[in-house]
Protein backbone atom coordinates (compact mmCIF):
# COMPACT_ATOMS: atom_id res chain seq x y z
CA UNK A 1 0.00 0.00 0.00
CA UNK A 2 0.73 3.33 -0.65
CA UNK A 3 2.71 4.82 2.75
CA UNK A 4 3.00 8.62 3.40
CA UNK A 5 3.45 11.77 5.91
CA UNK A 6 0.89 14.03 7.11
CA UNK A 7 -0.04 16.20 4.67
CA UNK A 8 2.37 19.88 4.98
CA UNK A 9 -0.97 21.86 4.19
CA UNK A 10 -3.21 22.36 7.17
CA UNK A 11 -6.85 22.07 6.08
CA UNK A 12 -6.07 19.35 4.13
CA UNK A 13 -8.82 16.62 4.47
CA UNK A 14 -7.91 13.23 6.19
CA UNK A 15 -10.22 10.60 6.57
CA UNK A 16 -10.24 8.09 8.87
CA UNK A 17 -11.08 4.45 8.98
CA UNK A 18 -11.92 3.07 12.35
CA UNK A 19 -12.49 6.50 13.72
CA UNK A 20 -14.42 5.23 17.16
CA UNK A 21 -11.12 3.27 18.72
CA UNK A 22 -9.62 4.70 21.24
CA UNK A 23 -6.43 5.45 19.44
CA UNK A 24 -7.90 6.71 16.22
CA UNK A 25 -10.71 9.08 17.74
CA UNK A 26 -8.20 10.30 20.20
CA UNK A 27 -5.29 11.19 16.97
CA UNK A 28 -8.54 12.27 14.77
CA UNK A 29 -8.88 15.27 17.73
CA UNK A 30 -5.08 15.72 17.80
CA UNK A 31 -5.71 16.23 13.80
CA UNK A 32 -8.18 18.52 14.29
CA UNK A 33 -6.81 20.78 16.62
CA UNK A 34 -3.39 20.80 14.27
CA UNK A 35 -5.53 22.67 12.14
CA UNK A 36 -6.85 19.52 9.72
CA UNK A 37 -10.40 18.58 8.32
CA UNK A 38 -10.99 15.32 9.77
CA UNK A 39 -14.00 12.99 8.85
CA UNK A 40 -14.21 8.90 9.24
CA UNK A 41 -15.95 5.61 9.75
CA UNK A 42 -16.84 2.89 11.81
CA UNK A 43 -19.22 0.84 12.82
CA UNK A 44 -22.95 1.10 13.74
CA UNK A 45 -21.86 -0.37 17.12
CA UNK A 46 -22.09 2.53 19.96
CA UNK A 47 -18.92 2.92 21.80
CA UNK A 48 -18.08 5.85 24.63
CA UNK A 49 -15.82 7.77 21.99
CA UNK A 50 -19.53 8.48 19.83
CA UNK A 51 -20.04 11.47 22.14
CA UNK A 52 -16.64 12.76 21.91
CA UNK A 53 -16.49 12.80 18.33
CA UNK A 54 -19.84 14.94 18.21
CA UNK A 55 -18.57 16.99 20.58
CA UNK A 56 -15.83 18.06 18.58
CA UNK A 57 -18.07 18.30 15.41
CA UNK A 58 -15.97 15.42 13.46
CA UNK A 59 -18.51 14.39 11.15
CA UNK A 60 -18.57 10.62 10.77
CA UNK A 61 -20.69 7.20 9.12
CA UNK A 62 -21.74 4.12 10.82
CA UNK A 63 -20.87 1.76 7.99
CA UNK A 64 -18.22 1.15 5.16
CA UNK A 65 -18.95 2.46 1.81
CA UNK A 66 -16.38 3.36 -1.02
CA UNK A 67 -19.32 6.77 -1.36
CA UNK A 68 -17.98 7.94 1.82
CA UNK A 69 -14.75 8.48 0.80
CA UNK A 70 -14.40 11.86 0.01
CA UNK A 71 -13.12 13.55 -3.14
CA UNK A 72 -10.36 15.72 -1.55
CA UNK A 73 -9.22 13.50 0.84
CA UNK A 74 -5.12 13.74 0.48
CA UNK A 75 -4.76 11.25 3.08
CA UNK A 76 -6.75 7.96 4.90
CA UNK A 77 -5.89 6.93 8.11
CA UNK A 78 -6.64 3.40 9.08
CA UNK A 79 -7.08 1.11 11.89
CA UNK A 80 -4.98 -2.29 11.76
CA UNK A 81 -8.00 -4.14 12.19
CA UNK A 82 -9.01 -3.18 8.52
CA UNK A 83 -7.12 -4.34 5.26
CA UNK A 84 -8.34 -3.93 1.37
CA UNK A 85 -9.65 -7.12 1.03
CA UNK A 86 -11.79 -6.68 4.39
CA UNK A 87 -12.96 -3.28 4.18
CA UNK A 88 -14.33 -1.73 0.59
CA UNK A 89 -13.76 2.16 1.80
CA UNK A 90 -9.86 1.18 2.37
CA UNK A 91 -9.88 -1.16 -0.97
CA UNK A 92 -11.47 2.14 -3.02
CA UNK A 93 -9.18 4.67 -1.05
CA UNK A 94 -5.96 2.42 -2.82
CA UNK A 95 -8.05 1.91 -5.99
CA UNK A 96 -7.85 5.79 -6.39
CA UNK A 97 -3.83 5.85 -5.34
CA UNK A 98 -4.62 8.01 -2.02
CA UNK A 99 -1.83 8.20 0.56
CA UNK A 100 -2.72 5.90 3.09
CA UNK A 101 -1.35 5.10 6.89
CA UNK A 102 -1.97 2.74 9.36
CA UNK A 103 -2.76 4.39 12.64
CA UNK A 104 0.41 3.57 14.51
CA UNK A 105 2.09 5.26 11.33
CA UNK A 106 0.33 8.20 11.31
CA UNK A 107 1.17 8.31 14.98
CA UNK A 108 4.53 7.95 14.64
CA UNK A 109 4.27 10.73 11.65
CA UNK A 110 2.79 13.44 13.84
CA UNK A 111 4.99 12.79 16.80
CA UNK A 112 7.97 14.15 14.46
CA UNK A 113 7.02 17.55 14.33
CA UNK A 114 6.76 18.16 18.17
CA UNK A 115 9.91 17.15 20.99
CA UNK A 116 8.00 13.84 22.14
CA UNK A 117 8.09 11.54 24.79
CA UNK A 118 6.88 7.39 24.39
CA UNK A 119 5.60 5.68 27.38
CA UNK A 120 5.74 1.66 26.55
CA UNK A 121 5.65 -1.77 28.51
CA UNK A 122 4.12 -4.65 28.69
CA UNK A 123 1.81 -3.41 31.98
CA UNK A 124 1.52 0.22 33.48
CA UNK A 125 1.41 2.18 30.51
CA UNK A 126 -1.61 4.01 30.40
CA UNK A 127 -1.84 5.23 34.10
CA UNK A 128 1.68 6.02 33.42
CA UNK A 129 0.83 8.29 30.37
CA UNK A 130 -2.43 9.34 32.78
CA UNK A 131 -0.91 10.61 35.77
CA UNK A 132 2.14 11.72 33.29
CA UNK A 133 -0.33 13.87 31.73
CA UNK A 134 -1.90 15.34 34.77
CA UNK A 135 1.46 16.30 36.32
CA UNK A 136 2.25 18.23 33.17
CA UNK A 137 -1.01 19.81 33.71
CA UNK A 138 -0.74 20.24 36.92
CA UNK A 139 3.40 21.87 36.15
CA UNK A 140 1.79 23.88 33.42
CA UNK A 141 3.75 22.33 30.39
CA UNK A 142 2.76 23.45 26.80
CA UNK A 143 2.26 19.50 25.90
CA UNK A 144 -0.07 17.42 24.13
CA UNK A 145 -1.01 13.59 25.97
CA UNK A 146 -2.50 10.55 24.24
CA UNK A 147 -3.37 7.35 26.35
CA UNK A 148 -4.31 4.32 25.65
CA UNK A 149 -7.62 4.90 27.62
CA UNK A 150 -10.44 7.72 28.85
CA UNK A 151 -8.87 9.28 31.91
CA UNK A 152 -11.37 11.66 34.22
CA UNK A 153 -9.05 14.35 34.59
CA UNK A 154 -8.59 14.90 30.94
CA UNK A 155 -12.42 15.38 30.54
CA UNK A 156 -13.21 11.85 30.27
CA UNK A 157 -11.29 11.57 26.67
CA UNK A 158 -7.67 10.30 26.42
CA UNK A 159 -6.09 13.00 25.07
CA UNK A 160 -5.00 16.58 26.81
CA UNK A 161 -3.95 19.72 24.79
CA UNK A 162 -1.41 22.38 26.42
CA UNK A 163 0.43 23.50 24.02
CA UNK A 164 2.28 22.61 21.05
CA UNK A 165 6.06 21.81 22.44
CA UNK A 166 6.03 18.48 24.02
CA UNK A 167 4.05 15.22 22.82
CA UNK A 168 3.80 12.67 25.50
CA UNK A 169 2.14 9.40 23.93
CA UNK A 170 1.17 5.53 25.26
CA UNK A 171 3.23 3.19 22.49
CA UNK A 172 2.34 -0.10 21.91
CA UNK A 173 4.55 -3.03 21.69
CA UNK A 174 2.47 -5.25 19.60
CA UNK A 175 4.27 -6.08 16.02
CA UNK A 176 6.72 -3.69 16.70
CA UNK A 177 3.91 -0.68 16.48
CA UNK A 178 6.31 1.78 18.44
CA UNK A 179 9.07 1.59 16.42
CA UNK A 180 6.84 4.20 14.06
CA UNK A 181 7.11 6.92 17.11
CA UNK A 182 9.75 9.50 17.16
CA UNK A 183 11.28 9.25 20.65
CA UNK A 184 13.45 12.12 22.70
CA UNK A 185 12.56 10.03 25.53
CA UNK A 186 11.10 6.98 26.10
CA UNK A 187 9.81 5.84 29.99
CA UNK A 188 10.17 2.34 30.34
CA UNK A 189 7.84 0.68 32.49
CA UNK A 190 8.02 -3.01 32.11
CA UNK A 191 9.02 -5.72 29.62
CA UNK A 192 7.99 -9.89 30.29
CA UNK A 193 6.88 -12.30 28.20
CA UNK A 194 3.09 -11.54 26.18
CA UNK A 195 1.62 -11.00 23.19
CA UNK A 196 2.75 -14.97 22.80
CA UNK A 197 1.33 -14.96 18.95
CA UNK A 198 4.33 -12.24 17.82
CA UNK A 199 6.68 -12.71 20.46
CA UNK A 200 7.28 -16.67 21.34
CA UNK A 201 9.94 -15.82 24.07
CA UNK A 202 11.12 -13.32 26.49
CA UNK A 203 14.20 -12.42 24.00
CA UNK A 204 12.13 -11.55 20.79
CA UNK A 205 9.94 -9.10 22.90
CA UNK A 206 13.01 -7.56 24.97
CA UNK A 207 14.81 -7.18 22.01
CA UNK A 208 11.85 -5.57 20.03
CA UNK A 209 12.48 -2.93 23.52
CA UNK A 210 15.81 -2.61 22.73
CA UNK A 211 14.97 -2.07 19.15
CA UNK A 212 12.91 0.90 20.20
CA UNK A 213 14.97 2.02 22.80
CA UNK A 214 17.68 2.50 19.58
CA UNK A 215 15.17 5.00 18.05
CA UNK A 216 16.74 7.47 21.00
CA UNK A 217 18.60 10.63 19.82
CA UNK A 218 22.40 10.35 21.45
CA UNK A 219 21.19 13.06 23.84
CA UNK A 220 17.97 11.29 24.74
CA UNK A 221 16.52 9.75 27.74
CA UNK A 222 15.70 6.49 28.82
CA UNK A 223 13.64 6.63 32.10
CA UNK A 224 13.29 2.99 33.17
CA UNK A 225 11.55 1.16 36.21
CA UNK A 226 14.10 -0.33 38.30
CA UNK A 227 12.19 -2.80 39.78
CA UNK A 228 10.98 -4.23 36.79
CA UNK A 229 14.12 -6.97 35.56
CA UNK A 230 12.98 -6.71 32.33
CA UNK A 231 13.33 -2.94 32.01
CA UNK A 232 16.08 -3.03 34.11
CA UNK A 233 18.20 -5.51 31.12
CA UNK A 234 17.22 -3.32 28.03
CA UNK A 235 18.45 -0.27 30.24
CA UNK A 236 21.47 -1.60 30.96
CA UNK A 237 22.17 -3.26 27.51
CA UNK A 238 20.90 0.16 25.81
CA UNK A 239 23.65 2.08 28.29
CA UNK A 240 26.43 -0.59 27.36
CA UNK A 241 25.91 1.04 23.95
CA UNK A 242 25.69 4.07 24.75
CA UNK A 243 28.99 4.20 26.06
CA UNK A 244 30.44 8.07 25.03
CA UNK A 245 27.52 9.57 23.95
CA UNK A 246 25.07 12.06 25.88
CA UNK A 247 22.50 9.46 26.31
CA UNK A 248 20.89 9.41 29.88
CA UNK A 249 19.45 6.05 32.08
CA UNK A 250 16.96 7.76 34.64
CA UNK A 251 16.25 4.84 36.89
CA UNK A 252 12.75 5.34 39.50
CA UNK A 253 11.10 2.81 41.81
CA UNK A 254 11.80 1.18 45.26
CA UNK A 255 15.09 -0.40 43.99
CA UNK A 256 16.55 2.69 42.16
CA UNK A 257 19.41 5.06 42.69
CA UNK A 258 18.85 8.83 42.65
CA UNK A 259 16.00 11.16 42.84
CA UNK A 260 13.51 8.81 41.90
CA UNK A 261 14.18 6.80 44.19
CA UNK A 262 10.90 5.73 46.30
CA UNK A 263 12.08 6.07 49.87
CA UNK A 264 9.10 5.28 52.08
CA UNK A 265 5.39 4.01 50.60
CA UNK A 266 2.01 4.15 53.01
CA UNK A 267 -1.18 3.45 53.26
CA UNK A 268 -3.75 4.52 55.11
CA UNK A 269 -7.47 5.93 55.12
CA UNK A 270 -7.59 4.30 51.25
CA UNK A 271 -4.70 7.17 50.39
CA UNK A 272 -1.21 6.16 49.53
CA UNK A 273 1.77 8.41 50.56
CA UNK A 274 5.13 7.79 49.23
CA UNK A 275 8.53 9.75 49.49
CA UNK A 276 10.82 10.16 46.54
CA UNK A 277 14.59 10.84 47.24
CA UNK A 278 15.15 13.55 45.16
CA UNK A 279 12.25 15.71 46.62
CA UNK A 280 11.06 16.86 50.19
CA UNK A 281 7.61 16.79 49.66
CA UNK A 282 5.35 13.79 49.65
CA UNK A 283 3.45 12.47 47.33
CA UNK A 284 -0.43 11.60 47.75
CA UNK A 285 -2.05 8.42 45.76
CA UNK A 286 -6.05 7.77 45.64
CA UNK A 287 -5.44 4.82 43.70
CA UNK A 288 -4.44 1.41 45.58
CA UNK A 289 -0.67 -0.53 45.02
CA UNK A 290 2.80 -0.37 44.95
CA UNK A 291 2.40 -0.58 41.14
CA UNK A 292 1.09 2.50 41.15
CA UNK A 293 3.25 4.50 43.04
CA UNK A 294 5.85 3.14 40.66
CA UNK A 295 4.05 4.43 37.57
CA UNK A 296 3.60 7.68 39.51
CA UNK A 297 7.36 7.71 39.99
CA UNK A 298 7.95 7.15 36.56
CA UNK A 299 4.99 9.80 35.10
CA UNK A 300 7.41 12.45 37.56
CA UNK A 301 10.55 11.39 36.42
CA UNK A 302 9.30 12.21 32.71
CA UNK A 303 7.51 15.37 34.10
CA UNK A 304 11.14 16.41 35.67
CA UNK A 305 12.56 16.03 32.28
CA UNK A 306 9.99 18.49 30.42
CA UNK A 307 10.00 20.55 33.12
CA UNK A 308 14.32 21.03 32.68
CA UNK A 309 14.06 21.01 29.19
CA UNK A 310 11.68 24.10 29.25
CA UNK A 311 13.64 25.75 32.08
CA UNK A 312 17.41 24.15 32.61
CA UNK A 313 16.63 25.71 36.07
CA UNK A 314 14.16 23.19 37.10
CA UNK A 315 11.20 23.27 39.34
CA UNK A 316 9.81 26.46 40.31
CA UNK A 317 8.07 25.95 43.99
CA UNK A 318 4.29 27.00 42.34
CA UNK A 319 4.44 24.53 39.70
CA UNK A 320 5.94 21.76 41.97
CA UNK A 321 2.16 22.40 44.24
CA UNK A 322 0.54 22.55 40.95
CA UNK A 323 1.79 18.81 40.25
CA UNK A 324 1.28 17.68 43.59
CA UNK A 325 -2.20 18.33 44.03
CA UNK A 326 -3.22 17.59 40.33
CA UNK A 327 -1.74 13.76 41.23
CA UNK A 328 -2.98 13.77 44.62
CA UNK A 329 -6.72 14.55 42.38
CA UNK A 330 -6.02 11.83 40.21
CA UNK A 331 -8.45 9.09 39.76
CA UNK A 332 -7.12 6.38 37.42
CA UNK A 333 -8.64 5.92 33.80
CA UNK A 334 -11.38 4.03 31.92
CA UNK A 335 -11.20 0.04 32.91
CA UNK A 336 -7.92 1.08 35.06
CA UNK A 337 -9.45 0.02 38.73
CA UNK A 338 -12.39 2.48 37.99
CA UNK A 339 -14.79 2.51 40.26
CA UNK A 340 -18.43 2.23 38.90
CA UNK A 341 -19.94 2.90 42.32
CA UNK A 342 -21.15 1.15 45.85
CA UNK A 343 -24.60 -0.07 45.83
CA UNK A 344 -25.80 -2.63 48.75
CA UNK A 345 -22.50 -1.86 50.75
CA UNK A 346 -20.13 -3.52 47.75
CA UNK A 347 -17.98 -1.84 45.95
CA UNK A 348 -18.11 -2.52 42.33
CA UNK A 349 -14.81 -2.02 40.35
CA UNK A 350 -13.76 -2.55 37.03
CA UNK A 351 -9.65 -3.04 35.73
CA UNK A 352 -8.14 -3.75 32.35
CA UNK A 353 -5.29 -5.98 33.83
CA UNK A 354 -4.66 -9.22 31.58
CA UNK A 355 -1.24 -10.39 32.83
CA UNK A 356 -0.82 -12.64 35.78
CA UNK A 357 1.92 -9.68 36.90
CA UNK A 358 -0.23 -6.92 36.47
CA UNK A 359 -3.39 -9.27 37.96
CA UNK A 360 -1.48 -10.10 41.23
CA UNK A 361 -0.22 -6.36 41.52
CA UNK A 362 -3.83 -4.64 41.56
CA UNK A 363 -4.95 -7.52 43.62
CA UNK A 364 -2.38 -7.09 46.64
CA UNK A 365 -2.85 -3.36 45.82
CA UNK A 366 -6.52 -3.63 46.58
CA UNK A 367 -6.17 -5.76 49.89
CA UNK A 368 -3.59 -3.35 50.81
CA UNK A 369 -6.22 0.27 50.43
CA UNK A 370 -9.30 -2.12 51.48
CA UNK A 371 -7.86 -4.63 54.15
CA UNK A 372 -12.01 -4.83 55.78
CA UNK A 373 -13.32 -6.06 52.53
CA UNK A 374 -13.31 -9.45 51.08
CA UNK A 375 -12.32 -8.99 47.53
CA UNK A 376 -14.31 -11.17 44.78
CA UNK A 377 -12.79 -11.13 41.28
CA UNK A 378 -14.47 -12.19 38.23
CA UNK A 379 -11.59 -13.18 35.49
CA UNK A 380 -11.88 -13.78 31.72
CA UNK A 381 -8.36 -14.62 30.16
CA UNK A 382 -7.43 -12.96 27.19
CA UNK A 383 -6.17 -15.12 23.79
CA UNK A 384 -5.41 -18.54 24.20
CA UNK A 385 -1.58 -17.76 23.25
CA UNK A 386 -1.25 -15.98 26.28
CA UNK A 387 -3.38 -18.13 28.74
CA UNK A 388 -1.27 -21.10 27.45
CA UNK A 389 1.69 -20.09 27.54
CA UNK A 390 1.51 -18.05 31.48
CA UNK A 391 -0.19 -21.17 32.69
CA UNK A 392 0.94 -21.26 35.91
CA UNK A 393 1.60 -17.90 36.61
CA UNK A 394 -1.69 -17.26 36.12
CA UNK A 395 -3.35 -20.13 38.08
CA UNK A 396 -1.56 -18.33 41.20
CA UNK A 397 -2.12 -14.74 40.64
CA UNK A 398 -5.14 -14.66 42.32
CA UNK A 399 -3.89 -15.18 45.92
CA UNK A 400 -5.34 -12.03 47.23
CA UNK A 401 -8.80 -12.79 46.00
CA UNK A 402 -11.44 -14.03 48.71
CA UNK A 403 -13.14 -15.51 45.96
CA UNK A 404 -12.58 -15.92 42.24
CA UNK A 405 -14.88 -16.73 39.41
CA UNK A 406 -13.28 -17.76 36.16
CA UNK A 407 -14.79 -17.62 32.78
CA UNK A 408 -13.81 -18.77 29.15
CA UNK A 409 -11.08 -17.21 27.39
CA UNK A 410 -11.24 -14.76 25.26
CA UNK A 411 -10.30 -15.28 21.93
CA UNK A 412 -8.59 -12.99 19.34
CA UNK A 413 -9.37 -12.74 16.03
CA UNK A 414 -5.66 -13.47 15.01
CA UNK A 415 -5.55 -16.42 16.54
CA UNK A 416 -5.78 -20.04 14.56
CA UNK A 417 -5.47 -22.20 17.64
CA UNK A 418 -6.72 -22.85 21.06
CA UNK A 419 -3.18 -24.31 21.43
CA UNK A 420 -5.21 -26.93 23.69
CA UNK A 421 -6.20 -24.95 26.09
CA UNK A 422 -9.55 -23.70 27.82
CA UNK A 423 -11.40 -21.81 30.28
CA UNK A 424 -11.96 -25.01 32.27
CA UNK A 425 -8.23 -26.25 31.75
CA UNK A 426 -7.23 -22.90 33.83
CA UNK A 427 -10.16 -23.25 36.69
CA UNK A 428 -8.57 -26.97 37.58
CA UNK A 429 -5.13 -25.38 37.71
CA UNK A 430 -6.11 -22.35 40.22
CA UNK A 431 -8.17 -24.63 42.51
CA UNK A 432 -5.04 -26.53 42.62
CA UNK A 433 -3.55 -22.93 44.43
CA UNK A 434 -6.50 -21.97 46.27
CA UNK A 435 -10.11 -22.64 48.01
CA UNK A 436 -12.85 -19.92 46.98
CA UNK A 437 -12.79 -20.64 42.92
CA UNK A 438 -15.76 -21.18 40.74
CA UNK A 439 -16.55 -21.40 37.09
CA UNK A 440 -19.34 -20.25 34.76
CA UNK A 441 -17.91 -19.88 31.10
CA UNK A 442 -19.92 -17.21 29.92
CA UNK A 443 -19.72 -14.03 32.11
CA UNK A 444 -23.29 -12.82 32.81
CA UNK A 445 -24.51 -16.14 33.75
CA UNK A 446 -22.52 -15.88 36.74
CA UNK A 447 -24.92 -13.07 37.96
CA UNK A 448 -27.08 -15.64 40.29
CA UNK A 449 -23.93 -17.14 41.79
CA UNK A 450 -22.08 -14.27 42.53
CA UNK A 451 -26.03 -12.54 43.92
CA UNK A 452 -25.71 -15.32 46.17
CA UNK A 453 -22.13 -15.28 47.22
CA UNK A 454 -21.68 -11.15 47.29
CA UNK A 455 -22.31 -9.56 50.82
CA UNK A 456 -22.41 -5.92 52.24
CA UNK A 457 -18.54 -4.53 52.33
CA UNK A 458 -17.65 -6.82 49.88
CA UNK A 459 -15.27 -5.34 46.60
CA UNK A 460 -16.23 -7.03 43.34
CA UNK A 461 -14.01 -6.63 40.84
CA UNK A 462 -14.17 -7.62 37.24
CA UNK A 463 -10.58 -7.95 35.09
CA UNK A 464 -9.45 -8.94 31.79
CA UNK A 465 -9.37 -7.46 28.49
CA UNK A 466 -12.54 -9.96 27.29
CA UNK A 467 -15.77 -8.87 27.66
CA UNK A 468 -16.73 -9.63 31.31
CA UNK A 469 -16.83 -6.27 32.37
CA UNK A 470 -20.60 -6.47 31.12
CA UNK A 471 -21.02 -8.10 34.56
CA UNK A 472 -19.72 -5.96 36.66
CA UNK A 473 -22.21 -3.39 34.89
CA UNK A 474 -24.90 -5.72 35.35
CA UNK A 475 -24.60 -6.48 38.66
CA UNK A 476 -24.07 -3.26 39.87
CA UNK A 477 -27.34 -2.28 37.75
CA UNK A 478 -29.36 -4.65 39.39
CA UNK A 479 -27.97 -4.60 43.01
CA UNK A 480 -30.35 -2.30 44.79
CA UNK A 481 -29.05 0.87 46.23
CA UNK A 482 -30.37 -0.55 50.33
CA UNK A 483 -29.16 -4.30 50.10
CA UNK A 484 -27.17 -6.41 48.10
Amino acid sequence: MNSADLPSRKGARIYCIGIKGTGMSALAELLQHAGFRVSGSDREEVFYTDDILRALGIPYFESFDPLHLPEDAELVVYSAAYSPHSNPELAEAQRRGLPLLKYTDALGAYSAGFDASGIAGVHGKTTTTAMAGTLIRGAGLPAQILAGSAVGAFGGRSTLTLGNTYFVAETCEYRRHFLAFHPRRIVLTSVEPDHQDYYPSYESIRDAFLEYGRKLPPSGQLIYCADDPGASEVAKILEQEAEGTERHFIPYGFNASGPFRIQSYRVAHEQAQMFLAGFKEPLSLRIPGRHSALNAAGALALTDALVKAEDPRGWQQVQWEGARRSLAAFSGSKRRMEILGERGGILFMDDYGHHPTAVRSTLAGLKDFYPQRRLVVSFMSHTYSRTASLLDDFASCFEKADITVLHKIYPSARETSSFGISGETLFARTKAHQDGVYYVAEPLDARSLLRSLLRPGDLFITMGAGDNWKLGQALFTETPEGSP
